[in-house]
């Protein structure tokens, strides 16, 4: 299925590592991680804003299926689709998720800038691979009591709660990400 609906259509790659030099909700960082569930997978899209740390929106499914990448811009949209400009890159690996039909006519028809990691490249999307290994290494208690597919869901909703809100970062002048972006765009410091 993977192969079938990957294309050869791949975005050049336009933030070149330069994830924190243009400011709040400019560059967002997307990608998908796998997560043990009993003997099989589930699947994780997150997006999140490479100078704040922010999750922006995530979808957690069952299915590898593109529905659920779609679904992520989808949720993108609705929440901070205001605070979104032409100028927004929404950034990625060259995975078939990325390349295909729906997903680069999603980000054109909602107007952001797609660019791809080089192929093969981690460091490319290095802050997306960070998180995700942060968040996995901070779920790695819950992971084994986790039940059902519900089970996950509502552990990781809450983590995705205290990281925005409560993970406070050295980076980001002590502050969690939400804070964050309100002292980036207010210039109040919060504490």
């Amino acid at each position: 299925m993977l192969r079938a609906m990957k294309t050869s259509a791949v975005a050049e790659n336009l933030v070149n590592r330069e994830f924190e030099k243009h400011g709040p909700r400019t560059i967002l960082l997307t990608d998908i991680t796998y997560i043990h569930l009993n003997d099989n997978f589930i699947y994780l899209s997150v997006i999140i804003d490479a100078y704040t740390k922010e999750v922006l929106s995530y979808v957690l499914s069952e299915s590898l299926e593109v529905d659920f990448v779609l679904q992520t811009i989808n949720l993108l949209m609705k929440h901070h689709g205001e605070m979104l400009s032409a100028d927004t890159i929404i950034h990625s690996d060259q995975g078939s998720h990325y390349t295909s039909i729906p997903f680069r006519q999603l980000v054109g028809d909602i107007g952001l800038r797609q660019s791809m990691s080089r192929r093969g490249n981690c460091w490319d999307n290095a802050p997306q691979e960070s998180f995700f290994g942060h968040m996995k290494d901070e779920l790695k208690p819950y992971i084994n009591t986790w039940k059902s597919f519900l089970d996950a869901k509502a552990s990781i909703d809450d983590w995705m709660d205290y990281y925005n809100n409560e993970r406070y970062q050295w980076d980001l002048a002590k502050l969690s990400p939400i804070e964050y972006y309100q002292y980036c765009v207010t210039g109040i410091y919060p504490l």
